[in-house]
């Protein structure tokens, strides 16, 4: 199993105390998990996440440590009422299992359902709004979370093309209608922003930047990996909020961003940002 992006960044700035209680708000296959709980003696870290296969995974790669670690699912919005922590650290990619498994329909390269949900008792799913939702609405979800200029283009495509079946026809009409242009596949953004619908991904991280500071002890940490600019931009205001209320200090004055020796190991990493900060 990989170290997830940034871990040694990330641990170093959560200061882990032996005897302290953290939280992995976003759990995956418990990589950030694992390292924590390895330096741990008397304390424990909670592992949460959405998805319920995920922690299944997680706890099957944690088996050494189960001593120390307490999961649970849940997302961003259902971690109030879990007592304080002394450090909180949240990994906003998506894991490696849910892009490579085919029937989760989150990949462009694999035919699967078109479904990316992370939570599966969640009703809706991608299929559902690329064969429901107004050209306008896909259009502006194309555009704003996945930052494609040719948004109603791709949107106009889709709704001629419905019903989309998988996610392969959807990545067919998505490159038929703008083909490439770069190294991406021209479905990458489109695939990035109706995911982050399905899941709500912008409100629960917005959730979750109001819910740390009543989560956090003071003098303990927060630590947030991000991998596209507009979540970047969400922690570096509150952050900054954070410093100008006097709730917390700024770590990182600039974001850590993985070497070249991660990047090489693991070209996913490219686009990773780490921000921390300190709370009063």
């Amino acid at each position: 199993m990989h170290d997830p992006v940034l871990c040694a960044e990330a641990l170093e700035y959560l200061a882990i105390r032996p005897d302290g209680i953290y939280l992995d708000a976003t759990a995956g296959l418990g990589g950030h998990t694992r390292e924590i709980a390895r330096r741990l003696t008397t304390g424990y870290v909670i592992a949460n996440d959405r998805d319920a296969e995920s922690l299944e995974f997680a706890r099957a790669n944690t088996t050494e440590f189960a001593g120390r670690i307490r999961f649970q699912q849940g997302k961003f919005s259902e971690l109030q009422g879990l007592g304080k922590v002394n450090g909180l650290v949240a990994d906003l990619g998506v894991s490696r299992y849910q892009l490579t498994e085919a029937h989760r329909g989150f990949s462009i390269l694999t035919d699967g359902p078109l479904d990316m949900r992370m939570d599966q008792s969640q009703r809706m799913t991608a299929g559902d709004l690329v064969n429901s939702a107004a050209e306008k609405a896909i259009a502006d979800w194309i555009y704003h979370f996945g930052e494609e200029r040719r948004a109603r283009r791709i949107a106009r495509a889709i709704v001629r093309a419905r019903p989309i079946r998988s996610t392969l026809h959807l990545a067919g009409v998505v490159e038929r209608a703008v083909p490439r242009t770069g190294h991406l596949h021209p479905a990458t953004r489109t695939f990035m922003a109706l995911r982050m619908v399905v899941n709500d991904e912008q409100g629960e991280l917005d959730r979750l930047l109001e819910l740390a500071p009543g989560l956090v002890a003071a003098g303990g940490r927060i630590a947030v990996i991000s991998f596209m600019s507009l979540e970047d931009r969400k922690v570096k205001e509150k952050f900054r909020s954070w410093g100008r209320e006097g709730l917390a200090e700024v770590l990182t004055k600039h974001p850590v961003t993985p070497s070249q020796e991660e990047i090489q190991d693991n070209p996913a990493s490219r686009s990773a940002k780490l921000r921390a900060a300190a709370f009063r």
